[in-house]
């Protein structure tokens, strides 16, 4: 059992939830909530959350809130983070403009969309960019010579330990 949110009837775990879901909600979008809180908490701005929580408790309904639990779920195969995968069917960079808004984050305007659009392509770029510079680079580390035994008993010019001898020191 928890709180259906009063303005966007959203289900909360706890008055907790509820406090924090009202109140951010109204600082970033000034919506209804803020209406709302204004109205039957006016003193909301500068409460935290523990003060907030019992307040708009007792103003909001009961819900019943379904808990799921992310091991009996299986929502995200293995991840405790949210974003989608390459090849998934969604835009690369993790903010799927969908997704925000089913999770009660609002629709994005045009002019968000516009710089999500361009951070990703800034994104691609650098990676590709990363990419070509690694390439060009020539071989990585582990190509070279990784300082196991084969690179002594390789290189005759190298004064060093010859790993054959089982580790004499500066055997040349």
């Amino acid at each position: 059992m928890g709180f259906a949110c009063p303005v966007c009837e959203t289900p909360q775990q706890d008055a907790t939830h509820l406090a924090n879901h009202l109140a951010f909600t109204a600082m970033v979008h000034g919506d209804e909530h803020e209406g709302w809180l204004d109205d039957h908490v006016p003193e909301w701005e500068t409460l935290g959350e523990a003060e907030l929580a019992p307040e708009v408790a007792a103003l909001a309904p009961d819900a019943d809130y379904e808990q799921v639990f992310e091991d009996t779920a299986n929502a995200h195969a293995g991840h405790d983070h949210q974003h989608r995968h390459t090849g998934s069917g969604g835009p690369p960079g993790g903010v799927d403009p969908e997704t925000a808004a089913a999770a009660g984050n609002g629709s994005l305007d045009e002019e968000t969309q516009q710089i999500i659009a361009e951070a990703r392509e800034m994104t691609a770029e650098m990676f590709a960019d990363a990419a070509d510079a690694e390439g060009e680079d020539g071989p990585t580390d582990e190509a070279e010579g990784d300082g196991g035994p084969t690179d002594d008993a390789e290189d005759e010019n190298d004064p060093g330990d010859d790993a054959a001898d089982g580790g004499a020191a500066n055997d040349r």
